[in-house]
């Protein structure tokens, strides 16, 4: 019965990839409702070393893009490549989650432009996406040194919550946080701002 086997297939591919990527069934389910969708989380996941991320991007941001224009994965205007190169500058901590968000609006815009082929060479990809983190300024300050005299000014100039945050309140050194991320234009990375913070402060 061809139909039986039909049906069989999406939910061997959704163990496979629970086995082969570690993720949950929920998300394996979901990448597997087209051979399309399938393929391009696979591309994604092989390219970028990062299943889990891969998985969140494509059933989250790229998903809510898709069903907002109406269209399928397959005429989706960021290859599956170029959000590989997107996903590894994340987990290379290049750019944040959220500065993800500009990168692939940016990705989508201009793609539609110059209507990207289906298949692409990962350098080229890459080549795209650092392009657009450089032109924006979107990279993230991994610049100790840099990131370190913000961290000095902003604790000589809030005493008031450096003293809230050594009496116990937490809450006090997520408002110094905030104002190191401002004073960085955004570019620190939030985890090295605490870390840096809490060392400081002990």
């Amino acid at each position: 019965d061809v139909r039986g086997l039909m049906a069989e297939l999406p939910r061997n591919m959704a163990a496979r990839f629970q086995a082969d990527y570690g993720l949950s069934e929920y998300d394996a389910t979901q990448l597997t409702q087209s051979l399309a969708l399938a393929n391009y989380f696979e591309a994604a996941a092989k390219a970028s070393g990062q299943a889990k991320l891969a998985s969140n991007w494509i059933t989250g941001e790229l998903a809510r893009r898709l069903n907002a224009e109406d269209l399928g994965v397959e005429t989706c205007p960021v290859s599956a490549e170029r959000l590989a190169m997107m996903i590894k500058a994340i987990a290379d901590k290049e750019i944040s989650n959220n500065t993800g968000k500009v990168v692939l609006e940016a990705l989508w815009e201009h793609s539609k432009v110059v209507v990207s082929s289906s298949t692409e060479e990962l350098s080229q990809a890459a080549i795209v996406v650092h392009r657009i983190i450089e032109s924006k300024g979107l990279k993230q300050m991994n610049d100790t040194g840099a990131l370190d005299a913000i961290v000095q000014q902003v604790i000589e100039k809030n005493e008031k919550n450096v003293a809230e945050f050594k009496a116990g309140n937490e809450k006090a050194l997520n408002a110094l946080v905030g104002q190191i991320m401002k004073a960085s234009g955004g570019k620190a990375n939030p985890q090295q701002v605490n870390e840096l913070l809490r060392s400081k402060l002990a």
